[in-house]
């Protein structure tokens, strides 16, 4: 389900021009910036973005570990290498996490992901892929791809292994996205379909040249493209409009191996604010919410625990009964009283 990006068209010539992948582009953004131009959207106004350290991880690594003082934390099998940050090795049943320990309060942001999935399986005997997340919680170990289940937020899985066997117009490795408002669980044995809000296919394994990943999310606009082809140029795979996200979320990336396996290889992830000018009704139109939704999807109401009762709502509840009881217990001696003085009437 390729999309069709319109007047985005722009946007990505500029970005093949200036990715932010090496020095020399990088400065050449600065002097952009520094001259007050940058990226147009055709008719959105103007566009800047700025590279959000706090959200961003490239090597050599610096700030990632375990302590509460890293900006990045590792779960699982996950391990720091001096060119990448190996999510799984190449073994079965590995699991790892890599999660910012920053929550991000962007408006407007796009998150580039650079990594690389290779390893020893041929054909259909390798997975089962990774994710880049942005959600509620971090840190919580599950089976989508080394996350939780019925997590609360947006979810873009790489996934490299076809679980449903009948499956034939789709070939994989196959990316999708899913917004999640922690109602719905993620379908492995039909690999998400059902939860899906699109996809493409995306040949990513055992290349020999970089492979990128980005997603922007700007005006509740979600798009998803990709670089894997090793022409330095996006190529679309998912739009999707009226995606409504929180603010304060996390990012991170997971990846899972099962009987079957890969190295899950995370290179840098690189996260810019996008400055994006709006109109007075779209200010009204895109004000913060507070579960994530997709407009024109129906999600299923997430059902509110019942708050614990508190010592005096117990005692009144308690009291009433027994007061209830004892009076339908005097009414109750009452009515049988009187039934037995009509009995003695009507024997005499």
């Amino acid at each position: 389900m390729a999309a069709t990006l319109g007047p985005l068209r722009w946007w990505q010539k500029w970005r093949r021009c200036l990715s932010a992948r090496d020095g020399s582009r990088m400065l050449l953004l600065l002097l952009l910036l520094g001259s007050g131009q940058g990226p147009q959207q055709v008719g959105a106004g103007q566009t800047f973005e700025y590279l959000k350290r706090e959200h961003s991880l490239s090597k050599p690594y610096q700030g990632v570990g375990t302590g509460s003082s890293s900006l990045w934390n590792l779960m699982g099998n996950a391990m720091v290498m001096t060119q990448y940050i190996r999510l799984t090795p190449d073994m079965q049943s590995k699991q790892g996490a890599l999660w910012n320990r920053v929550p991000c309060f962007l408006r407007d942001w796009e998150l580039q992901v650079h990594f690389k999935i290779h390893g020893q399986g041929k054909k259909n005997l390798h997975g089962d892929g990774l994710a880049i997340w942005y959600t509620k919680d971090r840190m919580q170990p599950g089976p989508v791809f080394g996350n939780m289940d019925k997590f609360v937020g947006l979810g873009v899985f790489v996934d490299t292994y076809p679980n449903e066997e009948k499956q034939q117009e789709r070939v994989f490795p196959y990316i999708s996205a899913m917004v999640n408002n922690g109602s719905l669980s993620y379908d492995h044995e039909r690999d998400g379909r059902p939860t899906e809000l699109g996809g493409c296919t995306a040949i990513v394994r055992n290349l020999h040249y970089d492979t990128f990943l980005v997603i922007r999310y700007v005006k509740r606009h979600l798009t998803i493209m990709m670089d894997i082809d090793g022409k330095h140029e996006w190529r679309d795979c998912i739009e999707v409009p009226g995606v409504r996200l929180p603010r304060g979320y996390y990012f991170g990336t997971s990846s899972i191996t099962g009987d079957l396996s890969d190295n899950h290889d995370v290179i840098s992830l690189k996260l810019f604010e996008l400055t994006v000018e709006r109109t007075p009704e779209e200010e009204k139109l895109h004000r913060d919410v507070f579960l994530p939704s997709v407009d024109n999807m129906k999600l299923p109401e997430m059902t509110a625990p019942l708050p614990p009762l508190s010592g005096l709502a117990l005692f009144l509840i308690v009291f009433f009964s027994l007061v209830f009881s004892v009076f339908a217990i005097v009414i109750g001696i009452i009515l049988y009283n009187k039934w037995q003085e009509q009995s003695r009437k009507r024997f005499y």
